[in-house]
């Protein structure tokens, strides 16, 4: 198969870079190597940011016709201390809140929308084994497509295929790690009408739990320290029960809903970053190219924010067969001082407020400052609306449907 550009990964930025090139008039060949999109606890936070560039596509509307809850508070609990963090309703945006939505109805929209688009081809069951090279740059992949080997040619190769990325090891691309102090367990609890509907953060010392109202029930971060979840497997899930009561003792008549340690889901947290994006012939974006915290749900839609970058930049180009070094390293340079800038966020709230509440076991737990000072200037709390909801430089679609 022939293409001019080839995206490794169906993914969140992998789908908006081929809906965006295809929308362009570009040819784009998008390999997806499960059968469908149906995994839990992957990124189901859309923020404003996202449906910003939904809006600008005139998708907007019918995006949020998608089943979907929406947010736009933040709290925490520090002790019994309760706070209020962030407010988006004050973003000067299309949709002021988070939609909290299956990632797989978010990248069957995508789907749905490339197919009306000639050159959109998604493959699934299509995974990537290794890059072609020739001469120095890389020209195509080789991949197994429904079980058949085959080759795709491309101008161009886009790993989009996430943290543990094919592309990028394949490549050899230099890891820069910034670390994480801690690990995520994540689980379901039934949600009942009375609970509050937010985003809610319960910090005790020793212990950390965090819990998106999904509407029918909350999806619940537990978070333990880094690289302890053998030790919290074996102490069983009846001193989980324990912990999370004492956490939040209304839902202690539905911990029960935990049945076995095979109902919470790890999540390694890592915070890294590529040093380099590209060479010849093929580009990282998303968490391909930076690994993000879980911390504000950010990584989506800085991975989206990625593509539409990289649609605006390389769409030209790609299109009239003209694509040069120069254009993968401005899509690197146009993005990487919001990613760096954010996992510069991340890094201060995980050794400022995480890793002390870690450590804090048996001692008593105070809020922080930074924390304090939003609950003495309310308008403080537009801040981390804004870095959360918006980022630190939002991209807008720039190319035109062909």
């Amino acid at each position: 198969m022939q293409t001019r550009c080839c995206i490794v990964g169906g993914g969140p930025a992998g789908m908006m870079l081929g809906v965006l090139l295809a929308r362009a008039g570009v040819e784009v060949v998008v390999l997806e190597k499960h059968g469908d999109f149906l995994r839990d606890f992957r990124g189901d936070t859309v923020h404003p940011s996202t449906m910003t560039v939904m809006h600008e596509l005139g998708w907007l509307e019918e995006f949020l016709e998608l089943p979907h809850h929406r947010i736009a508070r933040f709290a925490g609990y520090f002790g019994d201390k309760r706070v209020q963090i962030a407010d988006l309703t004050h973003l000067p945006v299309p949709a002021p809140f988070i939609a909290m939505m299956p990632q797989w109805d978010f990248l069957d929209f995508l789907a749905k929308h490339g197919k009306q688009y000639p050159g959109f081809t998604l493959l699934m069951r299509a995974e990537a084994q290794e890059l072609i090279e020739e001469r120095g740059k890389v020209v195509g992949v080789r991949a197994t497509i429904d079980g058949r080997a085959g080759e795709i040619r491309a101008d161009l190769v886009v790993g989009a295929d996430g943290r543990h990325s094919t592309v990028r090891e394949a490549v050899g691309f230099e890891v820069e790690t910034l670390g994480a102090p801690m690990d995520v367990l994540w689980f379901r609890l039934s949600r009942k009408p009375d609970d509050e509907g937010e985003v809610m953060g319960r910090f005790d010392a020793g212990s950390i739990l965090v819990m998106l109202d999904r509407g029918d029930y909350w999806q619940c971060a537990y978070v333990i320290p880094k690289g302890s979840a053998e030790k919290v497997r074996a102490a069983g899930i009846e001193k989980v029960r324990a912990t999370i009561g004492r956490l939040v003792p209304a839902f202690v008549d539905r911990l029960g809903e935990l049945a076995t340690m095979d109902d919470l889901k790890l999540l390694t947290v890592g915070v890294d970053r590529l040093v380099k994006w590209w060479k010849p012939g093929v580009l990282c974006i998303g968490d391909a190219a930076h690994t993000m915290s879980p911390i504000g749900g950010v990584g989506i839609n800085l991975a989206i924010q990625d593509a539409v970058a990289a649609a605006n930049i390389l769409a030209p180009p790609l299109r009239e067969g003209r694509l040069a070094d120069a254009d993968l390293a401005a899509v690197e340079a146009r993005r990487r001082f919001p990613v760096r800038a954010t996992q510069a966020a991340q890094v201060f709230l995980q050794n400022r407020i995480i890793a002390p509440s870690l450590a804090a076991a048996g001692g008593k737990i105070e809020v922080p400052f930074v924390v304090r000072l939003m609950q003495w200037f309310p308008i403080l709390r537009r801040l981390p609306a804004r870095l959360v909801g918006v980022g630190v430089r939002p991209e807008h679609v720039r190319t035109r449907r062909a």
